[in-house]
């Protein structure tokens, strides 16, 4: 049956080149051409033609090289094309595809910047933030951070005994002289400008449904944590501890 490595194609189309992309984007894969949706072999007509013209349209059009096989079963002819997971990000006319489950999958946006850095061995987070400098940064996040790292015994007083990009750079948060988004998460006064959706959202639900109150907790995630840790005790434990309180009280009572 069709998978995430499997296709199956009765008649050859140019449009079935999106799915090579997407075997090579994804796991690898073949597209067996001469099959019907059932998996059932009906064969094809134009083999030879086939297999003189495939390797070089996917080799010009995708730019990979994948082997054009010629099965046969019983008296029909059909054609697997074997395609192997690459390295690189690959396109097709321009567009990225990626195969899932057995869908085959258009990249863009958010998704495709995200599938483009892991490719090249990068994550969302080391992505480069450009004109970006540390006048923009207040000093709060930083301060926190050197008093954490010291109480903890971490780093010691002269470790964070210096500025607040040398302390970017230390913690390797600088790539040349562009700041990373983990950087404008972790300290940036508003990292929301660069990352999109960066808050903490905190909600007091009365059953899977009903939401009674929430809170939405914005700025850098060094700056907020205990913020957080302080909301949900003060707000959200609260009626929690009211209510072991008297269970105490009648227990003791009893």
């Amino acid at each position: 049956m069709e998978s995430q490595n499997v296709e199956w194609k009765e008649i050859w189309r140019d449009e079935y080149l999106k799915w090579i992309c997407g075997f090579a984007n994804a796991q690898g894969g073949i597209l067996e051409v001469g099959r019907n949706d059932k998996g059932k072999v009906i064969g094809i007509d134009n083999v030879a033609a086939l297999l003189e013209e495939l390797p070089n349209k996917i080799r010009s059009t995708i730019g990979i090289v994948a082997d054009v096989n010629l099965c046969c079963e019983g008296n029909l002819n059909y054609i697997a094309i074997q395609v192997d997971a690459h390295p690189n990000a690959i396109s097709y006319r321009g567009k990225y595809y990626y195969r899932s489950g057995s869908v085959n999958l258009e990249l863009t946006g958010p998704a495709l910047d995200e599938f483009i850095l892991q490719k090249y061995g990068r994550t969302w987070d080391s992505a480069p933030v450009p004109h970006v400098n540390m006048e923009e940064f207040y000093h709060d996040a930083f301060d926190v951070f050197r008093k954490k790292a010291v109480t903890s015994k971490r780093l010691t007083v002269d470790d964070v005994a210096i500025s607040d990009e040398e302390l970017l750079r230390a913690l390797k948060l600088m790539q040349s002289k562009h700041l990373l988004k983990a950087a404008m998460l972790l300290f940036h006064q508003d990292p929301d400008k660069w990352c999109y959706g960066s808050f903490i959202k905190i909600g007091y639900f009365k059953n899977d449904a009903d939401l009674l109150y929430q809170d939405e907790i914005g700025g850098s995630l060094i700056g907020i944590a205990d913020k957080v840790i302080d909301t949900i005790y003060t707000k959200y434990f609260k009626g929690l501890i009211r209510h072991f309180r008297n269970e105490v009280h009648h227990f003791a009572e009893s």
